[in-house]
């Protein structure tokens, strides 16, 4: 068994990848020792502007000895094939939401790391952020008696504003619904446990968008995915959850409110790893802040747990079973909304663990 800190190698040098490149260099326990590319020339900016020594296409970097978890970084139709290619060369992965793009695919990527002894992990980690973990914390302890009923939105006039290159975020395997779900989804599974069943409607409001930034700026393209859509979850464990995910929303709206027998919880925006937490006790008039309490790196804590978890040999948190659960929740809302009926979730998952409260990706527990 290897020791030390855990070599890791960043594929996709887009946007996001900046976030974790600066948040992982704060963590002694990983060691980004590369960044590919299928645009060699950025991944070699891209690493440069963060010290990382190696740099170049996928599969020279991937099949380093150095490398034991491969950060998949890429779109989500390349989730799957660059997913596989680290699984070959014998690396475990931790990549962005979604998994990939269908549950089969996913049902096979997850056997084929089994078979081989390795590990699958996937975002959102933002579960694992301090705001998330004060609210499991908070139900755990009965802060609002038994819940019974909980409400998530996320409401947006879409990312084309801001996004310079957005065109993939309207494509298949995108959208409100699979792009910021997981987000929302994966803190309702973190509260309350796997899901059942799903309802769901769908829309998409327009058939173009306009790219409003950047060197594209004006730029039209097709949309391909419905862009608002509202679901009905069932979680056998806990309450029902009404969900609405929508890019058609002139005003900027995102919640997770938790209605128990004593009281109601507003849980910090899910999309973060901090954020305000606050409880209106059943008969009170004034809403109460608690107390955040954990990490708030921010992206790639899941990678610091996951690393940790290979070397002490227990289960991570952001796992690839967690992944599967939200990626077959968000299919079977799709589903849903394509035939109108309700569509039971097969796949089960336990609660990931939560973290200790004094759980500290920049302190070193490898040395």
């Amino acid at each position: 068994m290897n020791s030390g800190p855990v070599g890791v190698a960043i594929v996709g040098a887009g946007v996001i990848s900046k976030q974790y490149l600066a948040n992982l260099a704060q963590c002694d326990d990983v060691r980004v020792v590369g960044v590919a590319d299928l645009d060699v020339d950025r991944a070699k900016a891209v690493a440069g502007e963060h010290g990382v020594p190696h740099a170049g296409d996928m599969r020279t970097i991937v099949a380093r000895d150095d490398v034991e978890i491969v950060v998949n970084l890429t779109i989500p139709a390349a989730h799957g094939e660059v997913a596989r290619a680290a699984l070959a060369a014998g690396k475990h992965v931790f990549g962005e939401k979604p998994l990939v793009v269908d549950v089969e695919e996913g049902e096979k990527l997850l056997a084929e790391a089994a078979e081989q002894g390795l590990r699958i992990g996937c975002a959102p980690d933002t579960v694992l952020g301090s705001g998330i973990q004060s609210a499991i914390r908070a139900i755990d302890k009965g802060v609002i008696g038994t819940p019974v009923a909980a409400t998530a939105a996320l409401l947006s006039h879409g990312p084309e504003g801001w996004h310079p290159s957005p065109e993939f975020l309207y494509q298949r395997g995108a959208g409100p619904l699979f792009d910021i779900g997981p987000y929302y989804l994966s803190t309702l599974v973190a509260l309350f446990g796997a899901a059942s069943r799903v309802a769901a409607t769908s829309r998409q409001g327009r058939a173009e968008r306009v790219i409003g930034s950047g060197p594209k700026a004006g730029t039209r393209f097709a949309v391909e995915v419905p862009t608002h859509v509202n679901a009905l979850v069932d979680f056998p464990d806990g309450p029902s959850a009404s969900s609405t995910f929508s890019f058609d929303s002139s005003v900027h709206r995102n919640m997770i409110e938790v209605a128990g027998t004593e009281g109601t919880l507003s849980v910090p925006d899910p999309n973060q790893f901090r954020g305000s937490l606050t409880v209106l006790a059943t008969g009170q008039q004034d809403w109460q802040e608690l107390p955040i309490e954990g990490t708030s790196l921010g992206r790639g804590i899941g990678v610091v747990d996951m690393a940790r978890s290979i070397r002490a040999g227990v289960p991570h948190r952001a796992s690839g079973e967690l992944a599967l659960h939200v990626l077959e929740m968000m299919t079977a809302i799709s589903t849903s909304a394509e035939t109108g009926e309700f569509v039971t979730i097969r796949s089960r998952v336990d609660r990931p663990e939560p973290l200790a409260v004094d759980w500290d990706p920049a302190q070193s527990t490898l040395a």
